[in-house]
């Protein structure tokens, strides 16, 4: 058990500033890699109770018909970020691949920051509510500096200058933009369905009810998402707190158990794939600056 903590004790040493790609590499991929996901999960059905968000998802076709590829780019490009950081070689390639497929869309700076805080705020909530422990001081700060720098690379502007400031208006927004819209249910029931789809049948159709247990009540209501059933939260409590006790206990083993494949739809990733080529259609690298990689 005292072994359990030892990652967190060395992260205690470290700057939350200074250290902070190293940190929070360390806090999502060893720490929490399997709540950390869940709460990514979380943070992009939220960005759909935002109507011109999801107008704009909703209008690309991506979720309704490519929904696997489309969460398979997020993470692949998010994970290059964090794995290798945002200015090494595929670092750089892959903000540059987020930024060209942004470019094709009018999106407002003030959209841009909220997604921004949702990859900060929602993994944390996640993993204080439902992961073996809570998210230390450090690892909330490093997560906080990460993606601000981020967000610079991204050319998003008035990028809050402490975490506080930033929660703030992660909170803020989401009373102001928060509002039902058809779209929102749309894009929302495609990530339902998507996120049902990994588990196989029948199991995929219990999970799928207990999935939106996952958002607040204010979330399933913009995304018209009926309330699960008390069996159905039930069942979501039981599993989730088994699951972060399974953690504390025997982490190697519940690593092994649950480990997911990288992207579903790019088999044997990152072997023989181009970083270059891996976003939604038409915002590959151009030829040579593809072949100067």
């Amino acid at each position: 058990m005292r072994n359990r903590y030892a990652t967190l004790r060395h992260l205690q040493t470290l700057d939350p500033k200074a250290d902070h790609a190293a940190i929070h590499r360390i806090s999502s991929d060893r720490e929490f890699p399997w709540d950390y996901g869940r709460g990514l999960e979380v943070a992009i059905w939220r960005t759909c109770c935002v109507p011109a968000i999801s107008e704009t998802l909703d209008g690309t076709g991506e979720f309704a018909h490519r929904a696997q590829k489309r969460y398979d780019d997020t993470r692949i490009l998010l994970g290059e970020l964090v794995k290798g950081g945002y200015d090494s070689e595929r670092g750089r390639q892959a903000l540059r691949q987020i930024n060209r497929a942004h470019a094709r869309f009018d999106i407002a700076n003030e959209d841009m920051l909220y997604v921004l805080s949702t990859f900060i705020f929602e993994p944390i909530r996640w993993i204080d509510r439902w992961a073996w422990r809570r998210v230390s001081t450090v690892e909330k700060l490093a997560a906080f500096h990460f993606f601000v720098a981020v967000g610079e690379r991204m050319n998003i502007r008035e990028l809050p200058t402490d975490y506080a400031e930033f929660e703030l208006f992660n909170r803020e927004y989401e009373q102001r933009m928060f509002r039902p819209a058809p779209s929102n249910h749309r894009v929302g029931m495609s990530l339902l369905r998507l996120y049902s789809s990994w588990y196989p049948r029948p199991l995929d159709a219990l999970v799928g009810a207990t999935l939106p247990c996952r958002l607040d009540g204010t979330a399933r209501q913009m995304l018209g998402i009926d309330r699960p059933a008390p069996w159905a939260r039930a069942l979501n409590r039981i599993g989730l707190r088994g699951h972060a006790l399974a953690e504390r206990l025997a982490p190697e083993r519940v690593g092994r158990l649950l480990t997911r494949p990288t992207a579903r739809t790019y088999p044997g990733y990152p072997v023989g794939y181009d970083l270059s080529r891996i976003g939604p259609d038409g915002v590959a690298a151009p030829a040579r600056e593809a072949s100067n990689r």
